[in-house]
């Protein structure tokens, strides 16, 4: 059963349970990401278009959205076109490591990604729901690949913007500095302020010098009465 649900910014999203609907890491992730009023945007592992379509509205430049699933691409073909951003959205069904076929190499000014934050080493973790399985486990490709495609079309001194889970923070920088993407911010998110991390928000430069790496303040999601943060209900709502 699908839904319609609003997204900040005035936006209208077509989501259902069944396969796939966006979370608080998405909102998180479109505002952590910079842009220019023009810079040229894409989004890999676009879901059903979430963070791309919040982009739209702190971007004037075209934006890609790259996913892999048939079902989902068709979502947010048809989120686009209910929210008239035909002109300026665009959504790409293929995997990521094809990305190139369709977008010039080093032509992207910002790139982000929601990636699926598991790996396969032990298969009885792997979600028994198809869709939710490819969302969410590295079924398709590993963090390499993902930085491979960043380097290539990411202009030089273009940024990347990733949201993951802090258990695979080693394992992002490393495939970063692979691919000669370097860290320069990094932002814990916790669930409420005595519990652990469980949200790290990752900016990279390509070919950017190693130093000045900054760890922004922690961001906590939940008081102690379950409501929103102050900052987070911003981010949510404006």
């Amino acid at each position: 059963m699908e839904r319609i649900d609003c997204l900040p910014g005035n936006l209208k999203i077509i989501q259902s349970d069944e396969v796939f609907s966006y979370s608080i890491d998405a909102v998180l992730l479109a505002h952590f990401a910079h842009t220019r009023p023009f810079s040229r945007v894409v989004d890999l592992c676009a879901g059903n278009g979430a963070v791309g379509l919040m982009l739209s509205q702190k971007t004037k430049g075209k934006i890609d959205m790259v996913e892999i699933q048939s079902r989902l691409a068709e979502m947010a073909e048809r989120s686009v076109q209910l929210n008239g951003l035909e002109e300026q959205v665009n959504v790409i069904h293929d995997d990521l490591s094809n990305a190139l076929h369709y977008i010039e190499h080093d032509s992207v000014d910002c790139l982000v990604c929601n990636p699926p934050y598991f790996d396969c080493h032990d298969q009885n973790k792997v979600n028994p729901n198809p869709y939710l399985a490819l969302a969410r486990h590295e079924i398709t490709f590993q963090l390499e690949q993902l930085m491979n495609t960043a380097r290539q079309l990411l202009k030089t001194k273009g940024h990347l913007y990733l949201v993951h889970r802090p258990s695979r923070l080693l394992d992002i920088i490393h495939s970063m500095e692979a691919a000669q993407i370097a860290p320069k911010r990094i932002q814990f998110v916790y669930p409420k302020k005595e519990k652990e991390a469980n949200i790290v928000l990752v900016e990279g430069m390509k070919q950017g010098k190693k130093n000045g790496l900054v760890i922004m303040p922690p961001l906590i999601v939940h008081q102690e009465n379950n409501k929103y943060t102050a900052e987070v209900e911003k981010i949510l709502h404006g």
